[in-house]
C-alpha cells in the first residue's frame, strides 16, 4: 500500500469518527429531550438507534486493527490509529448513557415530572458542545485546545453538584419524591459521565500529539 493510500485510509477512519461522534451527539440531545418533554416516541427512537452506533463503533473498531496489521505504521502515526480505537470506544459509552437516560423517559413517560427540567438540559447541552469540541480538537491534532476543553468538565461538575442538591432537598422535604427525584439523579449521573468521557477523549487527543499521557481532571 502506498503512502498516499494509507493517507486516505487514515483519513478516512477520522471522517468515521466524526460521523459516530455526531450519532452520539444527537442521541444525548434527543434522549434529555424526550425527558424533558415526556416523549415515549422520541424516547423509543434513541434506544432503536443505539444498535447503529454499536455498529459503527464495531467498524471503526475492524478498521483501525485492519489498518494496524497490514501497515505497522510507526510513532505518530500508530498513535493516531490506536486513539480512533479508545475514542470509539468513549463514544459507544457515552451513547449508552444516552439510551438509559431514555430507558428512564420510557419508564416515567405516564408520571408528571417531578419539577420543570433547566439544569439536567443545560447540563447536557454543555456536555454535547464539550463533545463537539473534542471531536474537533482530533480533528486539528490541537493538544492546547484539548486541555482546555477537558478543563470545562468543572462546569458540567458544578451543574451536577447543583441537580444534586436541589434533588436532595426535594426528597428530605417531601419522601414522596424519592422515586421521581432519584430517577433525574440517575438522569444526571448520566450526563455528568458522558462529559467526563469527553475527557478521555481529549487526554487521548494530548497522547496522539506529544506522545505523553496526561491525566486530565482526576477526581
Amino acid at each position: 500500500m502506498t503512502r498516499t493510500v494509507f493517507t486516505q485510509n487514515l483519513q478516512e477512519l477520522q471522517d468515521g469518527v466524526l460521523t459516530l461522534g455526531s450519532m452520539v451527539e444527537k442521541a444525548i440531545g434527543r434522549a434529555v429531550e424526550s425527558l424533558r418533554n415526556q416523549d415515549a416516541v422520541l424516547a423509543q427512537q434513541v434506544v432503536d438507534d443505539d444498535a447503529k452506533i454499536n455498529d459503527a463503533r464495531w467498524e471503526l473498531e475492524e478498521a483501525a486493527i485492519n489498518l494496524m496489521a497490514t501497515q505497522a505504521p510507526m510513532a505518530r502515526d500508530l498513535r493516531r490509529i490506536a486513539a480512533v480505537m479508545h475514542i470509539v470506544t468513549e463514544l459507544e459509552r457515552m451513547a449508552d448513557h444516552a439510551e438509559g437516560i431514555a430507558v428512564l423517559t420510557l419508564r416515567t413517560a405516564d408520571e408528571p415530572l417531578l419539577k420543570p427540567l433547566v439544569d439536567i438540559p443545560r447540563m447536557a447541552d454543555l456536555a454535547r458542545e464539550l463533545l463537539v469540541e473534542a471531536l474537533e480538537t482530533y480533528t486539528e491534532m490541537d493538544a492546547e485546545r484539548a486541555r482546555q476543553v477537558a478543563r470545562r468538565d468543572d462546569e458540567v461538575d458544578r451543574l451536577y453538584e447543583q441537580v444534586y442538591r436541589e434533588l436532595l432537598t426535594f426528597m428530605i422535604s417531601d419522601p414522596r419524591t424519592i422515586t421521581r427525584a432519584t430517577h433525574l439523579l440517575w438522569v444526571a449521573h448520566n450526563v455528568e459521565r458522558i462529559a467526563d468521557r469527553v475527557t478521555n477523549i481529549c487526554e487521548r487527543v494530548v497522547f496522539v500529539v506529544t506522545g505523553q499521557i496526561e491525566e486530565m481532571n482526576r477526581k
